[in-house]
């Protein structure tokens, strides 16, 4: 398994699972480094994409494995790599969210992430359970 930043050619497979990312966005995360897709072999297994806040701090937006690929050690693996990319250009945290609803905080907690906060969108335009962010020093 490793990690390749995204390409051009990427662009399908990526706007097919990741309807948040329009075109502009796209070009934005190909030009800055900021997406990766996940390979398994030579077949795409999954992707992940990440901002950077305050210019300091990245925050991971998403991480993605393809059904067929989960439950094989592939998203642990990938977190890894990336946490290890983010240490390479010199930060010293990473930050992630998921919804409480989700079960996605009990994989992030055995990557040693902690709570750190929470997001409260109820009766908003953007309605949804709340969001909670936790936080790794690398």
């Amino acid at each position: 398994m490793h990690l390749n930043y995204f390409q051009p050619e990427d662009k399908p497979y990526v706007m097919k699972i990741e309807p948040h990312i329009n075109e502009q966005q796209y070009a934005y995360r190909l030009y800055t480094k900021t997406g990766y897709i996940i390979w398994k072999e030579n077949n795409r297994a999954g992707l992940m994409y990440y901002s950077v806040l305050w210019d300091n701090l990245p925050f991971l937006n998403l991480i993605f494995i393809e059904d067929k690929y989960r439950k094989q050690g592939i998203g642990t693996e990938a977190m890894q790599l990336w946490e290890a990319d983010m240490k390479k250009q010199n930060y010293k945290m990473v930050l992630i969210s998921t919804q409480v609803d989700e079960d996605a905080q009990h994989f992030y907690r055995k990557l040693g992430y902690i709570d750190c906060g929470a997001l409260l969108l109820g009766g908003t335009p953007l309605d949804q359970p709340m969001e909670m962010f936790m936080r790794k020093v690398l």
